[in-house]
């Protein structure tokens, strides 16, 4: 069975299903390759006027990139070429989606993360559910957000992108729509009659195939059963993420005694101190970058992290051994200096 699986109506419905279930639709270099291929295709192709973008099963539409074969990179010269094939695809791809001039809807329902919020989250239209777990969670295995995190973070309110980009955090669908990463909300249940009625309608009718689409979703959205927690915690993240530096962030949360402080702080503390510094000038720079320009400083820090020991040790300690217990070679920011850190925005390949 295919690891991507497209189909087309007669009435111009596209469809991309990531079809790895089992794997919660990890993307590997061959899936990415495809589906550049046919949007490519797809384009120009006056038989397609929508795309619908979704995972197969239960689990998630897309968990990210597949780690495992990125940690293959630190084996040879040939693997670390090849993972850099990888991500040169993926941003391409990305970037198709993001450029596209038909309209796309993602369905982010369930575990959405990583490279799967990279492949979605230039869709026209993003609905997410009840289900829905959302996070760049890079920094958990001591890489950075890539996928072109610098340019959509930043479209957060406030420092909410710093935030989420340095802490991991997990989100449900009312922060996600919050944090402007998806644009409606509709429960799980009423995914198949939306779906039944977009591929009923003939959109070779319509002349406007995106407002149509929007009147649809609109038909079909609702509140989220559950409030979310970014904009009650807006000013906190505010006050202490504005800072240029991480050692000012957390003197900052370490002068704050409330619980959401205190436990921001442990969180941060117990990230890889290459991975945080690096991560925040990403984010301070793609403040100004365009998406494109955002993607092409991902590559040169995608090639320098698979040349860093603790990116490996890492992915050792969350995806092989899972003992979570990462023995980093800088376990200090005082030991991480401005000049390793500019290293890692210097092309390298």
């Amino acid at each position: 069975m295919s690891e991507v699986l497209f189909s087309i109506t007669e009435n111009g419905v596209a469809t991309i299903t990531l079809n790895r279930p089992k794997a919660i639709n990890s993307l590997n270099y061959q899936m990415i390759v495809s589906i550049k291929s046919k949007l490519i295709q797809w384009e120009d192709d006056p038989a397609i006027r929508i795309v619908i973008l979704q995972g197969a099963g239960e689990k998630g539409f897309c968990a990210g990139g597949d780690i495992k074969t990125l940690y293959q990179s630190k084996e040879s010269e040939a693997a670390f070429k090849q993972s850099i094939q990888f991500f040169q695809e993926e941003y391409k791809t990305d970037q198709l989606v993001a450029n596209f001039p038909k309209p796309i809807l993602a369905c982010l329902d369930g575990i959405v993360m990583g490279g799967g919020i990279g492949l979605s989250q230039g869709a026209s239209h993003r609905i997410v559910t009840e289900r829905t777990k959302w996070a760049m969670p890079e920094m958990n295995i001591g890489f950075f957000p890539d996928v072109g995190a610098a340019y959509f973070l930043n479209k957060a309110p406030g420092q909410i992108g710093r935030y989420l980009a340095l802490t991991a955090k997990v989100l449900k669908a009312s922060d996600v729509i919050y944090a402007n990463s998806a644009d409606a909300f509709i429960p799980s249940e009423s995914l198949n009659s939306l779906f039944e009625l977009i591929n009923k309608t003939d959109w070779h009718q319509d002349e406007n195939p995106a407002a149509a689409l929007d009147k649809m979703i609109h038909n079909f959205k609702r509140e989220p059963e559950h409030t979310g927690k970014l904009a009650s915690i807006q000013l906190e993240i505010d006050k202490h993420f504005a800072h240029s530096t991480v050692e000012e962030i957390i003197e900052s949360l370490e002068t704050d005694k409330s619980d959401f402080s205190l436990q921001t702080m442990k969180t941060l503390q117990s990230k890889s101190p290459v991975s945080l510094k690096v991560t925040l000038r990403q984010l301070i720079e793609g403040e100004m970058k365009s998406l494109r320009d955002c993607l092409d400083t991902d590559l040169t820090l995608a090639a320098n992290f698979l040349r860093s020991e603790d990116f490996y040790e890492g992915v050792r300690s969350v995806v092989i051994d899972k003992d979570q217990n990462p023995q980093y070679n800088y376990k200090q920011l005082s030991e991480v200096s401005s000049m390793m850190v500019d290293s890692f925005f210097q092309h390298s390949f």
